[in-house]
């Protein structure tokens, strides 16, 4: 199974000829590949999937998205599992 991330897109630049990005996760900043999503601008969200951005999402979606991720996290939890937001090191709101 594979899984896609949202991430919002903070800065764009060129690399080796390709059109490049940081995406913003939730304060974890990536690069990634943007050839497959050339119209994106800085601002919108993308989802990213093994480095690259392949489709570009409203900011609506993305909460969609967001919100799905923190009902798996919430009840992993329960069952005593390491998730995204309990990991060593990741600082909780």
């Amino acid at each position: 199974m594979c899984l896609a991330i949202p991430g919002k897109l903070v800065e764009i630049f060129a690399e080796g000829g390709l059109k490049m990005g940081r995406l913003d996760y939730d304060g974890t900043i990536n690069k990634v590949c943007l050839e497959y999503v050339p119209e994106i601008v800085i601002g919108q969200y993308a989802l990213v999937h093994a480095g690259f951005a392949i489709t570009i999402l409203d900011e609506e979606e993305a909460a969609h998205s967001f919100d799905a991720w923190r009902e798996f996290n919430n009840i992993r939890e329960k069952e005593g599992a390491i998730t995204f937001d309990n990991r060593p090191g990741k600082v909780r709101d």
